[in-house]
């Protein structure tokens, strides 16, 4: 296991940011953190990263408390959404930077990628630079360093379309050459669709739900459905989140199998003329599957 962390607890004075954080991601994993303004992404963030001491729990990185511990951290890369950068430094100066800091850090490498990034003026001031070109750099300079863990914080914010799809594939080709761990925070869920395994939300300072898009995708089913006899009668086995309908064409959103509510659907006595089988995206997902939880799925949507 990469990371797991414990009953995590963290409070500001009389605020508690996390409420007990339990959550686990395995070795070579992508992660999508995601979850409302305000609901401790950026805290939680800041224990696995180790800049914060919990007030109870346990954080570990690769079986090892993570806090003021320089060897893991040495095999993590960290890109927050807003970069910080040394005030007269180009890309050539942070690049030597990184390799003092980080005993794993490839200096061969780092020259090899630059044709990744032909936009990048490795000798001015990166400060001069746009967000999104800052944004290159950081992610450059991170996967140079050969870590085992990478953790992301609304990372492709910023860049444009071509650019945001190269750093994904550069990013998921590191994951699976190196077995490389990521964790990503966003609200993007669209975007966490394209790239990730396993997803995390976090809401109130609680991880409400920790599961695989598999999981999501195979407990609930998107069913299309034509027949002029009107909708036919679902089995109480299966509980219809949504319906819709136009005209005689119905749309349902139903928990369970897609197979076994399709053949559900079917052995009825009168049986629909068409049944199709719609791919759900991760946001009718979480629609769905949170619509029932105290709080808006639309704040962590949008």
């Amino acid at each position: 296991m990469m990371i797991q962390i414990n009953n995590l607890v963290k409070k500001f004075d009389d605020f508690t940011a996390l409420d007990g954080v339990n959550m686990n991601v395995e070795k070579g994993a992508v992660y999508g953190l995601v979850g409302p303004n305000g609901a401790g992404k950026s805290t939680l963030i800041r224990h696995i990263t180790g800049v914060m001491r919990q007030d109870a729990g346990e954080v570990f990185i690769d079986g090892e408390p993570v806090y003021e511990n320089a060897r893991i951290k040495g095999q993590m890369a960290y890109i927050p959404d807003d970069m910080f950068y040394f005030l007269q430094s180009d890309t050539i100066n942070m690049m030597h930077y990184y390799k003092g800091m980080y005993p794993n850090f490839d200096e061969k490498q780092f020259y090899r990628m630059q044709e990744f990034f032909p936009s990048i003026d490795v000798k001015r001031n990166i400060r001069k630079l746009s967000k999104g070109m800052q944004k290159q750099v950081a992610f450059w300079l991170a996967l140079c360093c050969k870590p085992k863990l990478i953790v992301l914080d609304e990372p492709v914010d910023g860049l444009d379309p071509v650019m945001r799809r190269q750093i994904w594939s550069i990013m998921l080709d590191d994951v699976a050459v190196n077995n490389t761990t990521v964790v990503v925070s966003s609200h993007n869920l669209r975007e966490l669709e394209d790239v990730c395994d396993h997803v995390g939300i976090l809401n109130n300072g609680k991880i409400m739900i920790e599961r695989s898009l598999t999981e999501l995708q195979g407990n609930i089913s998107k069913i299309q459905i034509a027949c002029p006899y009107g909708m036919p009668k679902i089995p109480q086995d299966f509980k219809v989140l949504h319906m819709s309908n136009i005209g005689r064409v119905y749309t349902v959103i139903v928990r369970g199998e897609p197979d076994a509510v399709v053949k559900a659907i079917t052995d009825g006595k009168d049986s629909p003329q068409v049944v199709d089988v719609l791919p759900l995206t991760l946001e009718e997902i979480f629609i769905y599957e949170m619509g029932g939880e105290d709080y808006e799925v639309k704040d962590i949507i949008y």
